[in-house]
């Protein structure tokens, strides 16, 4: 396991010498120290991303010659997949199948965005027809220079390479800082970028905490744009810092997503995607399902099979065969789901099964998946993101009303509905107010398909060739044609 920070091609410790404990969630044991990086090592880091831009040439190769290291890079990842796999597993908590899917995906992501940066290539310019045949005008995209990028702590590896991936095909250089609580698989990913001979400053990772080293990555004036994914709160603050040097930002913040289902859908299929919408990840998981509304005719049975097949999750530590639920990724995030719970249950909701520490787990972050009922509609638990395997669940008439429901948030990360209905089922997914939008599925994500949401959820889109036009900037460059004079003031 990697302890320091990647610099400038380098493995360097923080300047202050200061490290910070990585702790196995499955068990509270300390298993390693990392770097905490200070404002002087984001100073480092910038510097080296801003020279490796600027004059070492990093944007001015083609998008072949860059698709070359990403695809070194997806290969050193799948080489490596099962470790890196077990890695996320100790530093995350979640079970292994969830985490070697994680893997492979982002391996994949870093393939997809090869293919794009070649094709950066195929198409360098856009000619545009003007009114005026004495000028010529063409559009050209541009890397928009050094990115700055902090990630969450629920898809470590994946979520860093949603960033990094992009950032480099379009030609920029980059910053990143894991989360403080998961950042093992980041500095792996150093590592497999070193390997894969990428130059120097190109990829830069720093850990330590949001307040210190992500702090000074917002702030630095050298840094062109800022990418984040976390919560609300936290984005609001970046996007204040960043108005004050008009970077570009791009957010995926928090969300609480409804999922309609109608009273023609099979119980039990809806009944597994409600599943997988929540629990999977332990819950921690920006898009999760966690508004569930079911049609009157259906509720009582889908309620039922649902608080069955929910006690029947195996729990345990991730490394075990069969576990699908793992620990929280803290006791700071276990407290704050329990807390949510508790305050829901003083608001008026029942806990129909879960909501406690499962038995005979005196150590780990564990709780057990939970299902709310009768959860009051102006309460926190239906209008607030839990992030934790906590689902909220109640019944509804008609489908205008399901749809009120639904949009009732200040959030529009995704949502999704099931119904035999296809006509009904693409009425209901067009009304809804999420830039991502499931029918008869919740939470499948592909990495051609673009990522992120309305209102409150956030602003851009990650993934597809939308992820890549993020570190993109557009720029109008017309010629006045050849001989022509112009003579407004010299006749």
């Amino acid at each position: 396991m990697r302890s320091e920070l990647y610099i400038d091609g380098k493995w360097t410790a923080a300047a202050n010498g200061r490290t910070f404990d990585v702790v196995n969630p499955a068990t509270e044991e300390v298993i390693h120290r990392i770097a905490a990086a200070t404002a002087e090592d984001v100073d480092l880091a910038v510097k080296a991303a801003r020279r490796a831009f600027d004059k070492d040439g990093w944007p001015k190769l083609s998008g072949a010659q860059r698709a070359k290291y990403l695809r070194a890079i997806a290969n050193g990842i799948r080489a490596r997949q099962s470790e890196i796999a077990r890695l996320e597993v100790i530093d995350n908590g979640k079970p292994f199948p969830e985490a070697d899917w994680d893997v492979a995906d982002a391996a994949g992501c870093f393939d997809f965005y090869a293919g794009l940066a070649e094709q950066l290539d195929n198409n360098p310019e856009e000619p545009i027809a003007l009114a005026d045949a004495r000028f010529t005008s063409k559009a050209v995209k541009e890397p928009i220079g050094v990115a700055g990028a902090i990630i969450p702590w629920n898809y470590p590896l994946l979520m860093a390479a949603w960033k990094v991936a992009p950032a480099l095909a379009a030609g920029c250089t980059i910053v990143l800082k894991p989360a403080e609580v998961t950042s093992l698989t980041a500095l792996e990913l150093a590592a497999i970028a070193d390997e894969a001979g990428l130059p120097p400053g190109v990829l830069n990772i720093v850990t330590g905490s949001g307040s210190v080293a992500g702090q000074a990555i917002i702030d630095h004036r050298q840094v062109d744009k800022l990418a984040f994914t976390g919560s609300g709160p936290v984005g609001s603050k970046i996007m204040a810092a960043a108005a004050r040097d008009i970077k570009r930002v791009s957010l995926e913040l928090g969300g609480k997503s409804p999922f309609v289902v109608f009273e023609d859908a099979d119980i039990d299929e809806a009944v597994e995607w409600i599943m997988f919408g929540i629990f999977w990840n332990q819950g921690q998981v920006c898009s999760a399902t966690s508004r569930i509304l079911v049609q009157e005719g259906i509720y009582d049975r889908l309620l039922a099979r649902l608080i069955e097949e929910t006690k029947k999750i195996r729990i345990g530590d991730g490394l075990e065969d069969g576990v699908l639920l793992g620990p929280l990724v803290s006791k700071r995030q276990h407290e704050q789901v329990v807390a949510a719970i508790e305050a829901a249950k003083t608001a008026g909701a029942t806990v129909a099964c879960g909501g406690k520490r499962p038995e005979g787990f005196d150590k780990g972050y564990y709780l057990e998946p939970t299902v709310l009922t009768e959860v009051p509609l102006e309460s926190d638990a239906w209008r607030e993101e839990i992030f934790g395997p906590v689902v909220c669940i109640r019944p509804f008439s008609t489908e205008a009303e399901a749809i009120e429901l639904a949009n009732d948030s200040r959030f529009g990360l995704a949502a999704a509905v099931m119904s035999k209905d296809d006509v009904r089922a693409e009425r209901v997914a067009s009304a809804f107010r999420a830039g991502i939008v499931w029918i008869n599925c919740s939470q499948p994500t592909f990495t051609e398909a673009p990522w992120g949401g309305y209102k409150e959820s956030g602003i851009g889109r990650e993934l597809g060739r939308w992820g890549l036009e993020n570190y993109l900037e557009t720029k109008q460059i017309t010629r006045l044609a050849t001989g022509e004079k112009w003579g407004w003031y010299i006749k």
